[in-house]
C-alpha cells in the first residue's frame, strides 16, 4: 500500500513537472511571436490585421495598456476598427475585440489614437492614482476596446472575449515589455460613466494572470 502511494506521488510530481515544462515552452513561443513583424499567426487568437506589425523597435514606447469597453452592439468592433484604420488618430484605440473574440489590429504601432481623458482621476477609488494621475495618457498607453455592452452598459465581456484577452494581453505585455501592474481599466484612470466600471473586470483578470 505504501509503495502504491509513493508511486502515485511520484507520477503526480512527474505530471506537474511535464505540465510546467510544456507551459514554459508555450510561453517562450508566444513571446517569440510577440516580437515578430508582419501578420503572424498567434495560436488561440483570430486576428484581422488592418495594420500589420512593423519592426517593434520602431513602435511607440508603450508603457501601459488601457482597457476600454464601447457602448456598441455585438458586431460593432469591426466597424469601429475599420473607421480607426482610415483615420488612425481619431477618438478610439489601436486594438478592437469583438464579442466572438475576433481581434482587429487597426492602427500602426507608431501612431497614437485619441483615447482616454488625460488620466484625470485622482480620488483613489479603484487604485492608487498617485502614479497614474496625468501620467497614464494616450501617448504612452496602448488602448484595447471590447465591444458589446449595448443596450445594457453593465453587461460584462463574453466568454470568447475573456479567452481572447488571456492570450492578447500576454502578447501585448511581451511585445512592449509591460508589467501586469501597468494594465489599467479606463475607469481606474479617468472619470467615466458612473453606471458601470469600464474595463475593470478585464484589467483585474490581466493583473491576476500576470502574477
Amino acid at each position: 500500500m505504501m509503495i502504491a502511494r509513493l508511486l502515485a506521488a511520484v507520477l503526480a510530481a512527474l505530471f506537474l513537472i511535464a505540465a510546467a515544462a510544456a507551459a514554459a515552452a508555450q510561453d517562450a513561443e508566444l513571446a517569440k511571436l510577440a516580437r515578430a513583424s508582419g501578420t503572424p499567426d498567434i495560436p488561440g487568437l483570430r486576428i484581422v490585421w488592418l495594420a500589420p506589425w512593423g519592426d517593434v523597435r520602431n513602435a511607440r514606447p508603450w508603457r501601459n495598456i488601457v482597457v476600454h469597453q464601447t457602448e456598441g452592439p455585438a458586431g460593432s468592433a469591426r466597424g469601429g476598427a475599420q473607421a480607426q484604420a482610415k483615420n488612425p488618430t481619431r477618438r478610439g484605440v489601436t486594438v478592437w475585440v469583438e464579442t466572438d473574440g475576433t481581434v482587429y489590429w487597426a492602427v500602426a504601432e507608431n501612431l497614437v489614437p485619441t483615447h482616454g481623458d488625460g488620466a484625470n482621476r485622482n480620488d483613489n477609488k479603484y487604485i492608487d492614482n498617485r502614479p497614474t494621475y496625468r501620467q497614464v495618457v494616450r501617448d504612452n498607453s496602448i488602448g484595447v476596446e471590447f465591444a458589446g455592452n449595448y443596450p445594457d452598459v453593465t453587461t460584462g465581456p463574453t466568454e470568447a472575449q475573456v479567452a481572447a484577452w488571456q492570450i492578447l494581453v500576454k502578447v501585448l505585455r511581451a511585445r512592449y515589455h509591460i508589467p501586469p501592474d501597468r494594465v489599467y481599466a479606463h475607469n481606474w484612470i479617468d472619470y467615466k460613466d458612473a453606471r458601470y466600471c469600464e474595463g475593470c473586470t478585464l484589467a483585474t483578470l490581466a493583473r491576476e494572470w500576470g502574477e
